[in-house]
Formats: structure tokens, sequence, C-alpha cells
């Protein structure tokens, strides 16, 4: 039969709350008494009871992740390393994906029918600033917000300088001697955060280097995905005069954008410069290397499940907003 509580607390001697007490990870525990019990645990292969734990704490040592599609890399990535971060805190993480589906998003956030499940939830939405406030009210739940939002409110938000982010790769195309940039991944249509501060960027980019922004370089992908990222560098090739370097909003577009240069008879970057952001593997292994904006996905991780476990432990806490940084790795799709 499985070890009980009490059969740890025989073999440690001690009493039982004080076993409780240690599996909870409750701070006033002197270290011989914690290592005495903790000896107990491991000869006995203790497993504590997750549905005892729940009933008596009201926690259930899980943390959500909601992400619009997990079979990103980028969000895969950031999967990863979450998980990694709550493990340290003795928390397991499910994975849900909204699809960019906002009445999934809001049911989400807002649904009485999740609460028991998660004792906090780490939510990349692509819900708007005017969305979050409506349902400001209603989301009772611990929650952190990842991703770009223009939001002020209750809730905490670990985000990117996409405007930064974006400006950086312009600026190193345009060090790189190239002055017929296009872009892609504008979302005119879509009103969440993270294309208009990448599109901002550009733009910003473009005008400090004196750059006169032309509006048939800059356009919008439905999903960044490799397809799109191909179909619309195809018509930005037809251009006449044809860009000379492609920023894409993601490394995903970058690459479909590399195969349809080399299928309109031209190099990279020789006649077309290429950089992305995300910094994904599939990038440092493509011919060409990608040049890319890489996202610090491990911070963005460590940040997010911290200041959400803080959280669990106290939601009165003030909402704080914190950057996550970025650096770009020059590779050969940019060139020398």
């Amino acid at each position: 039969m499985p070890a009980t509580l009490r059969d740890v607390a025989a073999r440690a001697n001690v009493a039982v709350r004080t076993v409780s007490n240690v599996v909870s990870g409750y701070t006033h525990v002197s270290e011989q008494m914690r290592q005495r019990v903790l000896a107990a645990i491991e000869e006995l292969d203790y497993r504590p009871n997750p549905a005892a734990r729940t009933l008596k704490t009201g926690r259930t040592g899980m943390l959500a992740l909601i992400v619009p599609e997990i079979d990103v890399p980028y969000f895969s990535a950031l999967a990863r390393d979450v998980i990694r971060a709550a493990d340290d805190r003795g928390y397991r993480v499910m994975i849900d994906q909204t699809g960019h589906d906002h009445d999934r998003e809001r049911d989400l956030l807002t649904g009485n029918d999740r609460r028991m499940l998660f004792d906090g939830i780490l939510f990349s939405p692509l819900v708007t600033q005017a969305e979050l406030l409506e349902m400001d009210a209603a989301v009772r739940m611990p929650l952190v917000l990842l991703g770009e939002h223009e939001f002020q409110g209750r809730f905490d938000h670990v985000a990117i300088d996409n405007v930064r982010a974006a400006e950086d790769a312009v600026a190193h195309l345009v060090a790189r001697g190239r002055r017929r940039i296009a872009a892609i991944g504008a979302q005119p249509l879509e009103p969440y955060a993270t294309p208009q501060q990448r599109t901002a960027g550009y733009e910003r980019a473009l005008e400090s280097a004196g750059i006169e922004r032309r509006p048939d370089y800059a356009r919008p992908a439905a999903h960044y995905s490799r397809a799109d990222g191909y179909a619309v560098a195809k018509t930005l090739l037809a251009l006449s005069p044809r860009p000379d370097a492609i920023f894409c909003f993601s490394d995903l577009l970058a690459m479909g954008a590399m195969r349809a240069v080399f299928d309109a008879g031209l190099t990279v970057p020789d006649d077309v410069a290429v950089v992305g952001i995300d910094d994904i593997e599939e990038g440092r292994y493509s011919r060409p290397t990608l040049t890319s904006v890489s996202l610090d996905t491990a911070f963005i991780a460590e940040q997010a499940v911290s200041r959400l476990v803080e959280r669990i432990d106290d939601d009165a806490l003030e909402a704080e907003q914190i950057i996550a940084p970025h650096s770009l790795m020059v590779r050969e799709s940019s060139g020398d």
C-alpha cells in the first residue's frame, strides 16, 4: 500500500502536522526537522494525495497556460520554459489554446467552470484593451497576461518591447546599406497590439534613417505562417522597384519569404536581405541562416510564473508590468 502521512510521521518520529507542514512548504519548520521529514519521505517513497490537498487548502497545484496557437514555435518554447519555472515552484501546468477565437478567450478568462481546475492562469490573449476592461470585473482567478497589450489595469503583465525590437531589426538592415525595406505582418483589421507595435517600430526606423515610407512596401499577413510569408513576399517581389530587404514580423513569415525569393530566381541576402523576429531553432539551421530578433522566453516564463505564484498567495498585490529583454542575432540572411 502507498505510504501515508502517518507512516512518514512515524518513520521521522514527528507529529503528522509537522509532515503536513513540510509537504505544504510551510516556512516555519526548523531545517533539522525538515530534513528528517524529507529523509522519511524519500525512504518510504511517499506521494502526496492531490485530492486531499485540494480539499484541505482549496488549491490544486495546477497552473494554466493559454496561448493562441501551441504549434507556433515561439509559444512552444514559451510553454517549455513555463513548465520548467512552474516545476521549480512545485506546480504543474496545463496548456490550452484559443485558436484566435475571441469568444473562447472570454470563456476561458471568465468561465466559472474552470475556477476549480487551476490556482492561476498565464494568458497570452488577442483580446483588445476595451475587451480586457470589459472583462475586468468578471475575472476572479489570479491572472498574469503575456504578450503585448496596451492595458493599464489590475492584471500583471509580462511583455516584449515590440516597437524597439522591430526598430532594431530595421535599423540593422539600414546599417547593411538597404534602402528599399519592406515589411510583412501588419494586421490593420486586428486591433491587438503586437502587429501595431511592430509596424510602429518599422516606421520609426525608416524615419530615423531618412527613408521615405512606401505604403505598398508594408503588407499585411492574416497569419504569421510560412505560407503567408511566401505569398506576401511574392507580391512584394513583383513590385518595381522591388525591395532590397524584407523585415518579417515573425520567423515563420521570414522562412516563407526566403523561399519566395529563391523561387523568383533571386538570392538571399545578395538581392533581398531578410530579417525575422522570434529566433526559432529552424532559422539557425536554414540556408542561409536567418537573422532574427531573439525574445527571451526563459525570462518571460520565470517572471510570469513567479508573479503568478505571488498573486496566488496575495491577490491584493498591485499590478506590475515587466518588459523582457531582446537581442538581435545576426546571421547570413542579412548579409555581411
